[in-house]
């Protein structure tokens, strides 16, 4: 069985989860103690560019994924 779709369809709705929490930026998860850690770190600006980062790859890691199938 080819599991290559199925772990593409994953990342994308990962990606799209990055990419509606840093746009949204909901209180329950936006709260969270290791993202609030990483704010103070980060910056706010700084932390939105690393989750969109991660959604990018997200959506890399999706493509590859396709391609290999």
């Amino acid at each position: 069985m080819n599991y290559y779709p199925l772990l593409a369809l994953l990342a994308f709705a990962y990606a799209g989860l990055v990419f509606w929490m840093v746009i949204k930026k909901p209180a329950k998860l936006w709260g969270i103690n290791k993202i609030q850690t990483m704010i103070k770190i980060l910056g706010e600006k700084g932390t939105d560019i690393l989750f969109y980062v991660v959604g990018l790859i997200a959506i890399g890691l999706g493509i590859w994924c396709i391609t290999l199938a």
